[in-house]
């Protein structure tokens, strides 16, 4: 029936080869003298239908071709009918007919070019300082050095990022389930770890990973990788404990009172694990699925968290947990990959890196307690591990690629 239906203008789209005509494909039954025995149309009928589909449309009184010259950035090749219309045009004295002018791809790109370019600055936010947050968690210290303006839109603007309805569990999700097994295994088990400790941590992950629905897809993933941790984390946990660690508390909170010109301001911390060993204090640990930092950046106090968290530990700001030297920072990398985890112990002098994290600290809140100094968006945007959830407010896009090439 629509072969029938005829029209004064006829658009004919998608004049590429293998579009139309289409590509004639093999049956995957049978083959083509087997068709032919049966009395079956062979493949390249199709093409000879889309032919006289061609033929009919085109004798219309106006007829308008179009095709794509790229399709996803790659070249297309011409529909064969209009490599055969070309050819008779060129015998008949006509050539290049079909490259006639297209007016109207200029005008599209003319939608997009403004009568003037404007340069566009930076957000410079400056709120008042009443308005500046005086408490702040080891984390999220973190990301007031690398991006100070996701601070100002999470804590003074208010606006926190939402998660898709439909998004699927992703890495910080894993950390989380992770850390929750973790945490309840130890708690059970603070004392002296069972004869079948590896069972007991996998039914805790089993019943964990149950009550997070985690979807069958993702389980099928990550699953795997959490019985590689855990048979790797009941061997370290053992020769932890042989070498006279104890551990104290675990998911902790804390927090250090610190000054400065516009008033008290209140750090904040939840320590993943702190461990102590009688002769030399305690260990201030973190759990990281994905890959912690350096030595170097916690020294040049890029990641504060571990430094901050012995501050806290140091003057027994975390709850239950007497004040004591802090000897070691470790981070406990738990990829359950072909190496499931490792301890890195920070060879750094403890007392130092946290004196100086503090101290950098303490020059920070001074900064944005004057009322003129601004949220800057990625000051140091090397130094940013990931792309922030504010990226988009602080209209980086607009900005950057001036300031980049000016600098």
């Amino acid at each position: 029936e629509a072969r029938l239906q005829q029209a004064d203008t006829m658009i004919l789209g998608g004049l590429n080869d293998d579009t139309w005509p289409p590509e004639a494909k093999a049956s995957p039954w049978m083959s083509r003298p087997m068709l032919r025995q049966f009395g079956l149309p062979t493949p390249e009928r199709h093409i000879g239908q889309t032919a006289h589909d061609f033929a009919q449309a085109f004798a219309a009184p106006h007829v308008v071709l179009t095709r794509s010259v790229r399709v996803d950035g790659t070249p297309t090749v011409a529909s064969r009918w209009l490599l055969r219309l070309d050819s008779l045009l060129e015998k008949h004295g006509i050539k290049n007919g079909f490259s006639v002018p297209r007016p109207w791809l200029s005008w599209i790109q003319a939608l997009d070019k403004p009568d003037q370019s404007r340069s566009v600055s930076e957000p410079r936010p400056t709120p008042p300082l009443a308005a500046r947050p005086r408490q702040l968690s080891v984390t999220q210290v973190e990301h007031w050095i690398r991006d100070p303006y996701a601070i100002y839109a999470r804590h003074i603007l208010g606006l926190k990022p939402l998660a898709a309805i439909d998004s699927e569990p992703g890495a910080a999700d894993r950390g989380i389930i992770i850390h929750h097994i973790l945490h309840e295994f130890l708690e059970r088990f603070r004392d002296a770890l069972p004869a079948d400790a590896e069972k007991q941590l996998l039914e805790i992950g089993r019943d964990v990973f149950n009550k997070s629905q985690v979807p069958p897809g993702v389980d099928a993933f990550w699953w795997p990788r959490f019985e590689r941790i855990a048979g790797w984390f009941i061997g370290y946990e053992k020769s932890r404990r042989a070498a006279g660690f104890r551990n104290m508390a675990g998911e902790i909170n804390g927090r250090l009172e610190l000054g400065g010109p516009g008033g008290p301001f209140t750090l904040t911390a939840r320590a993943d694990r702190i461990d102590h060993r009688a002769d030399i204090g305690l260990s201030v640990m973190d759990y990281k699925t994905g890959q912690p930092p350096s030595a170097a950046q916690v020294e040049n106090q890029f990641a504060p968290q571990l430094p901050l968290e012995a501050a806290i530990a140091k003057s027994g700001g975390f709850e239950k947990l007497k004040a004591d030297d802090v000897a070691q920072l470790v981070y406990l990398s738990l990829s359950g990959g072909k190496k499931p985890g490792e301890e890195r112990a920070l060879k750094l002098d403890v007392d130092v890196v946290m004196e100086d994290t503090l101290r950098g600290l303490g020059d920070l809140i001074t900064q944005y307690d004057d009322p003129t100094m601004p949220y800057l968006s990625q000051p140091r945007p090397m130094l940013l591990k990931y792309t922030g959830d504010y990226d988009h407010l602080a209209r980086i896009l607009e900005w950057r690629g001036r300031t980049d090439s000016d600098a």
